[in-house]
């Protein structure tokens, strides 16, 4: 080895990060090609009594070097946590498998018991998880409780191939008395597609101990999202649900709404740019006001979602206590809501600039004309609408502008206006918005007479 390269291993060696248990070689971009490349670093290793994480992210380990740090750990039974992304930058594919199987041969030979284990950013596809195939099903993974494999492509093979391991593991675990607990799993970009969602979903019912799942940008379509939904509902203990990026369409998002009405405690539900659409917004919207008593963000952007829709999302988001978070955006276009403190669950980002929120697109009402398609949806689902388009606000600088309006809209309010669920205040105070807003809901004639005859003989009767 040059005396130069000598003195940049040196360097980077200095940085090494010792603590709690943990050697971190994170970040510090060596080029691991030999065993004499990593003789330092399985020096500190060796040395290291009571390791329990290792860091390895950041740098490129040859089969080689792979061979010789799987040496050191063969000892290092207390190992509990493997920080292993991004690990195998410039490496030929063929080369992946082998350096992963040593290693966690090596794991499995010091009986190591395995907590976490992140292999993200490691473009191996369906060879690359073979590679940690056994690892999985081995006991040194029955107690794994994190795993993370974000941006291997993966594919729909490797996709199947990680569901049989988990399986697997989960079986043997369960015949030893201490089933696999898994409660993170995270698998983003990896062109999953549906059959390999739908072989996870399955992996996930088995093991009914998830906590958080996160799948964005997987091509998965409403066949796996279904899949996926009857997955959730074995999981009640799930808190996070990120699938960013995938199609539900009307038919996924209803499986998924169905689902969840089963579990109380989830905070985040990820959503965003799905084309969950109107229907099955709508849908969302009845879960919020029936169950979900804690969740604190739901991101629906960019989903395909009507005005009249998105509103009735937003209003049962203000009734939820511990709500921080609604992202509706593409959606619509700053609409002020009802009831007022809706306001901060609207989220800023996407600003539409002066020419685009000038322009009327009638389109993005079809759902609401009068047709009666929303009253349908609506009287379906048990949704309240209380809330009517008025105003268009740019956030932060007090800019109002009037957004277009329906009679089909107001037909769906005056629909939920008289049913049980819509009290007496709530009626007051769409009647007080109404008769401020005389201007704005001129072109509604008729619909807007009935609504406020409706709010009028609420106001009066309902005690």
């Amino acid at each position: 080895m040059a005396s130069r390269d000598i003195a940049q291993l040196e360097d980077a060696l200095s940085k090494i990060h010792f603590g709690d248990g943990e050697l971190s070689f994170k970040g510090l971009g060596m080029k691991l090609d030999n065993t004499e490349s990593v003789e330092e670093m399985v020096s500190k290793i060796d040395q290291y009594q009571g390791l329990r994480a290792l860091r390895l992210e950041g740098n490129t380990v040859g089969v080689d070097a792979a061979k010789a740090i799987a040496k050191a750990l063969e000892s290092k039974d207390l190992l509990q946590r493997c920080y292993w992304s991004d690990m195998f930058t410039g490496r030929l594919r063929s080369e992946i498998p082998i350096a992963l199987r040593t290693l966690g041969s090596a794991l499995m030979s010091a009986g190591s018991r395995l907590t976490e284990l992140d292999l993200s950013d490691n473009a191996f596809g369906p060879d690359g998880v073979k590679g940690v195939e056994q690892l999985l099903k081995s006991p040194t993974c029955h107690t794994l409780r994190e795993l993370r494999l974000n941006n291997c492509g993966m594919g729909i093979g490797g996709g199947k191939i990680l569901a049989e391991a988990l399986t697997e593991g989960y079986k043997q675990s369960a015949l030893l008395g201490a089933p696999l607990q898994l409660k993170v799993f995270a698998a983003g970009r990896n062109r999953l597609e549906n059959d390999g969602a739908s072989a996870l979903a399955k992996a996930f019912q088995l093991m009914g101990s998830l906590e958080e799942i996160h799948m964005p940008q997987n091509g998965i379509n409403y066949p796996g999202v279904m899949a996926l939904a009857s997955a959730v509902r074995h999981n009640p203990e799930l808190r996070v649900l990120n699938l960013n990026d995938n199609t539900f369409t009307k038919w996924g998002t209803l499986a998924m709404a169905e689902a969840l009405k089963h579990l109380r405690n989830v905070q985040v539900i990820n959503f965003g740019d799905c084309l969950v659409r109107s229907e099955g917004a709508i849908a969302l919207a009845a879960l919020l006001r029936d169950g979900m008593p804690i969740l604190k963000e739901l991101n629906l952007s960019f989903g395909e979602i009507t005005d009249a829709a998105a509103l009735v999302v937003a209003q049962a988001a203000v009734e939820k206590p511990d709500m921080e978070k609604v992202l509706l955006n593409g959606t619509f276009n700053r609409l002020e809501l009802v009831f007022c403190q809706a306001d901060p669950f609207i989220d800023d980002e996407g600003e539409l600039d002066e020419d685009e929120e000038d322009e009327d697109d009638d389109s993005s009402d079809e759902c609401c004309e009068e047709n009666g398609e929303c009253e349908d949806i609506i009287k379906e689902n048990g949704l309240k609408g209380e809330d009517s388009p008025a105003k268009t606000q740019s956030q932060g600088e007090g800019k109002v502008k009037k957004a277009l309006l329906v009679p089909g809209q107001l037909l769906c309010l005056e629909h939920a206006v008289q049913q049980d669920y819509f009290s007496r205040h709530h009626a007051s105070l769409l009647y007080t918005f109404l008769s401020r807003n005389g201007d704005a809901l001129k072109s509604c004639g008729s619909a807007r007479d009935r609504l406020s005859f409706a709010l009028e003989k609420k106001c009066h009767t309902q005690q």
